[in-house]
């Protein structure tokens, strides 16, 4: 196998399909026979990605490729892009607006769990024109 892809559109203004393409991904990833953890840790980056896209950039595209020996999560977004990405990646920094919040979202732990969840992680961002996170989580 090269690679699988699963490519997912994130929709930006339904906080009721938020987490569809985790939910999907999770289960494809059960039917290809990977193991609890690494599908644990592939679900909750993905999760946390597809929120943010929904929260801050009207949503955007997820592509999850899977390889033999890791498998790879690209989001991409064109929303208002990251000011301050050394800044947004501190736990409990948000901008989420306060609508956002009393939903339970917003709390600031999505970059950082992207992080703690995956082996790699870059963020390319541009103000004003979005933002591409590729994630690697090594099999």
């Amino acid at each position: 196998m090269d690679k699988v892809n699963f490519h997912f559109d994130i929709d930006g203004d339904n906080f009721t399909s938020a987490g569809e393409a985790s939910v999907r991904i999770k289960k494809m990833l059960r039917e290809m026979g990977f193991t609890p953890e690494i599908i644990r840790r592939v679900s909750v980056a993905m999760y946390e990605g597809e929120i943010n896209m929904v929260i801050h950039a009207n949503g955007g595209d997820a592509d999850v490729n899977v390889y033999c020996d890791r498998i790879e999560i690209i989001l991409s977004d064109r929303g208002p892009g990251i000011p301050n990405i050394e800044l947004a990646m501190q736990e409990g920094y948000s901008t989420a607006p306060d609508n956002i919040r009393s939903l339970g979202f917003g709390a600031g732990m999505g970059l950082p769990n992207m992080k703690r969840y995956t082996d790699d992680m870059t963020i390319e961002s541009e103000v004003g024109k979005g933002t591409t996170i590729t994630m690697t989580v090594n099999v």
